[in-house]
């Protein structure tokens, strides 16, 4: 707490990037542009999952990056997490989001409630990427109200039978472990709900068609169906009705690995923009030198630069144990806005060229649309927002 001229600032944290986190920054920054720049036209286009660059990502230590080396991951804090996402999202969101769901739900979803049996079993083939996560939260009725589960996890003894159908599911296709949340005793409500570890290749799961997005097309999003699936008592993540408190918990980090895809998607459109504005002449100089022009990428700047210091804020506090349940959806919040806006802008920079694949910045307006959306909508955010200021949760700057 420091004293300036009668006022007192509380709560203020002041972080500075390491030499690792800046290393960390080049690694990722280096296979982005190396590795993911390549063909991420093309799978986009082609709808195609990037299985041969999300292999490469486990290898480089990129989808355990939360997991701690006793497990098999990279040890690495969430300030280095984002780091990294930012820079993977400036070039491809489809990996970016593949990344974001293996690190923030599925891995610290596991290492956080699992037991040491299900943490020695399933991180180290999630953490290296010889298997795929994915987080079955949502159903055809039950968005933004995550506690109206209509799926079912019926207790038998030693095992529960379930049954029901999640969709929106992120690297459905090609996950081979799910976290399923399912409803065990109605009467309970949302404390009625738990979370199952669910193998692919059990009897009984069903994978539907892959949906044809708008954005992060490379990226697989399926319905999954649970048809009377025998799931072990040993398989059930936390104690019994838990799930609901594990869904909210994990999707609080998981805002801050969506955040910084947004950050990422909005920083790639404009480095991508002020390269464009700086070659591209009208009027007999180049247009960076037009107002007009100028006045758009300074707001792009500004906005973004706001943007990271929200996001790298909520990832450092997390690192200190704090409560980032606001923090995480102020950053998601206006990151998506930055992205969803910027992009935007970034294709009127472009003028014509900027409705093309060839020059990007059209799949990078796709692409940010859906961080306004998924692991909690702007609408939700607001919410999530309202309550901490009404509870007195929120820093106040000066007191």
């Amino acid at each position: 707490m420091a004293e300036d001229q009668g006022y007192k600032i509380v709560d203020v944290v002041v972080f500075e990037l390491t030499e690792e986190h800046l290393a960390i920054r080049e690694a990722a920054r280096d296979f982005a542009e190396q590795v993911l720049l390549p063909g991420v036209i093309e799978r986009d286009r082609e709808m195609r999952f990037p299985h041969e660059e999300v292999r490469q990502m486990g290898e480089m230590g990129f989808l355990g990056m939360l997991v701690r080396e006793e497990y098999g991951g990279s040890g690495m804090d969430n300030l280095s997490y984002v780091i990294a996402m930012e820079e993977i999202a400036k070039v491809d969101a489809s990996a970016a989001v593949i990344m974001s769901v293996n690190n923030s739900l599925v891995c610290w979803g596991i290492q956080e409630y699992g037991t040491e049996e299900q943490k020695q079993k399933y991180l180290p083939r999630l953490a290296t990427g010889e298997w795929i996560g994915a987080f079955c939260l949502s159903e055809p009725e039950a968005g933004s109200d995550a506690t109206s589960q209509k799926t079912t996890a019926e207790d038998k003894g030693d095992y529960y039978l379930l049954n029901g159908v999640k969709n929106w599911i992120t690297n459905g296709g090609t996950s081979r472990l799910h976290i399923v949340f399912a409803q065990t005793h109605p009467e309970k409500g949302h404390k009625g709900i738990n979370a199952f570890l669910v193998e692919t290749d059990w009897e009984g799961v069903q994978i539907g068609p892959k949906e044809d997005k708008m954005g992060i097309r490379a990226s697989d999003t399926h319905s999954i169906m649970y048809e009377n699936v025998r799931v072990p008592r040993e398989n059930r993540l936390g104690e019994d009705g838990q799930g609901f408190k594990i869904a909210m918990k994990v999707l609080t980090g998981g805002r801050i690995g969506i955040a910084a895809q947004a950050l990422g998607i909005a920083a790639g459109a404009y480095q991508r923009s002020l390269e464009y504005a700086k070659v591209r002449r009208a009027f007999g100089k180049p247009i960076i030198d037009h107002q007009a022009v100028a006045f758009k990428l300074a707001e792009m700047a500004t906005d973004i630069e706001a943007a990271r210091v929200l996001v790298y804020r909520a990832a450092h506090m997390k690192d200190l144990g704090r409560d980032v349940t606001a923090l995480s959806s102020m950053a998601k919040l206006f990151a998506s806005e930055v992205a969803m806006r910027h992009t935007t802008e970034a294709v009127q920079i472009h003028g014509g060229y900027g409705y093309v694949r060839e020059y990007h910045v059209e799949r990078m307006m796709r692409d940010a649309k859906i961080t306004q959306i998924y692991e909690g909508t702007s609408e939700i955010q607001h919410i999530v927002i309202s309550r901490a200021i009404r509870k007195g949760q929120l820093y106040q700057g000066w007191e």
